[in-house]
């Protein structure tokens, strides 16, 4: 079965019941020992999480920039794949590399520069012969469908809520 033969009655019924495309995804971080630690449940994984050997964590986890550079890779290559499948280009591959320049400055307080990243960069490398309008193509739509691309260049509006209490 192809990717659209799956994706076609899926796209049939959000079509039929625009609802039906609305989906929740949830993450919730947990203390570990210590300060520079936490966990991240996804809902269908654990991950580990500490804070950047450069804020004075130990290093031996991921950093949330990390896991934000990691959402970016994951969510690029996937929609590559998918996008160039849907576009029958077969016996090519794409990798995605992604890389982000920050300050530490800045989440430390001892300078008056930006919290978080200046500049992220993605690379695509594709293998493969394909036309320069299919490439084109290929960029296009999958920059456009990338979820965390476009949420990254197109910030939501993030509402922060606090409890005090058990």
């Amino acid at each position: 079965m192809t990717l659209r033969e799956i994706q076609q009655p899926i796209k049939d019924r959000y079509r039929e019941d625009p609802d039906a495309a609305r989906i929740t995804l949830r993450a919730t971080g947990a203390a570990q020992a210590g300060a520079m630690s936490c966990s991240v449940d996804i809902g269908r994984a654990i991950y580990a999480a500490e804070a950047h050997p450069g804020v004075g964590g130990p290093g031996s986890a991921a950093c949330s920039g990390d896991l934000l550079l990691g959402a970016l890779a994951a969510c690029a290559q996937l929609t590559c794949q998918m996008v160039a499948a849907n576009m029958g280009i077969d016996g090519a591959t794409v990798s995605v590399s992604v890389e982000g320049d920050l300050d530490l400055r800045g989440t430390l307080g001892t300078a008056d520069v930006p919290v978080g990243f200046e500049a992220i960069r993605v690379q695509f490398a594709f293998d493969g012969d394909i036309e320069p309008d299919r490439l084109e193509r290929l960029k296009d739509r999958t920059e456009r469908y990338c979820v965390v691309l476009q949420t990254l260049l197109s910030p939501p509006r993030i509402d922060a809520a606090w409890t005090v209490g058990p």
